[in-house]
Order: structure tokens, then sequence, then C-alpha cells
């Protein structure tokens, strides 16, 4: 078996985060969190993943820190995955992989499905990058000093 490349000990953000939650199971497994699931056959019956795929990447979102195992909420024997909250502070990202998959990856007219808020159901507004001093910002406008 081929061992997977590691990026735990990276000088690389990005990279210790794809190292971390990086997998399309782990994400979809985060947004159906976000999306309220927090049983094994609730995961498994949206995402249709096999059983032995997602019992690894939950017991895997454990070990980093963004799930953990809570007793289940109506007091039965069962348990459930709650969203820590450094899964929460993923919310950003399933959101900008949304609004990126919206804008790339639908034709024009084509039906998907959309994140509203619940206070008004209006649709999210857009993520967008700012400099502390308030300027938006673009890729262009930003480098990445590496650690020396």
């Amino acid at each position: 078996m081929v061992e997977r490349t590691r990026f735990d000990d990276s000088d690389c953000p990005v990279a210790r985060s794809v190292d971390s939650i990086g997998d399309w199971w782990s994400l979809l497994i985060v947004r159906d969190a976000f999306d309220g699931s927090r049983r094994f056959g609730e995961f498994q019956r949206s995402l249709g993943v096999a059983k032995n795929i997602l019992a690894t990447r939950l017991r895997n979102l454990v070990a980093a820190g963004v799930l953990e195992i809570a007793p289940a909420s109506d007091g039965s024997a069962y348990h459930e995955y709650v969203l820590t909250p450094k899964g929460k502070g993923l919310f950003p990202v399933i959101v900008a992989l949304r609004q990126w998959g919206e804008q790339n990856l639908f034709s024009s007219g084509e039906s998907h499905s959309e994140m509203v808020d619940r206070a008004n159901g209006r649709p999210v507004r857009a993520l967008e990058v700012y400099a502390a001093d308030g300027r938006r910002l673009d890729a262009d406008d930003t480098t990445v000093n590496k650690v020396s």
C-alpha cells in the first residue's frame, strides 16, 4: 500500500489544513454537520459513502479536534458527532467552496441548493477578503512571506 504524503509539519498553513481535513469525504461530513447531521446513519444516508470509509473519516475528524463524540441528544444509547469550536471555524471554508461552486460549476439556470440567512431567508452575500484598513483584496493584492 502506498503511504500518503503528510504535511502536518509543513510551515504552510494551507498544507497543514489540507493534511488535517482536506479529503472530499471529510469536507462533506463537515458540510453535513453544519446542516444538522449528527449520527453515523445520518451521514451515511446523506453521503452514500461506504461505512468503513465513513468510520475512518469520522475517527480522523474526532482525532483532529474538528468533531467530538457526545451522548445522543434524545437520551438514547447512541452517540452523536458534534462540531467543536475548531470545526465551527471551518464555516467560512465551506461557504467559500459552496460559493465558488455556484459561480463556476453550474450552467446558467441550472438548479442547485442555496445557502440563505435563517433570519430573513435571503441568500448569503459572497465572501470577500479585506485588508486591515478595510480595502477589498484579491490575489494580486497579497503575497505570502515565507518562513526563513
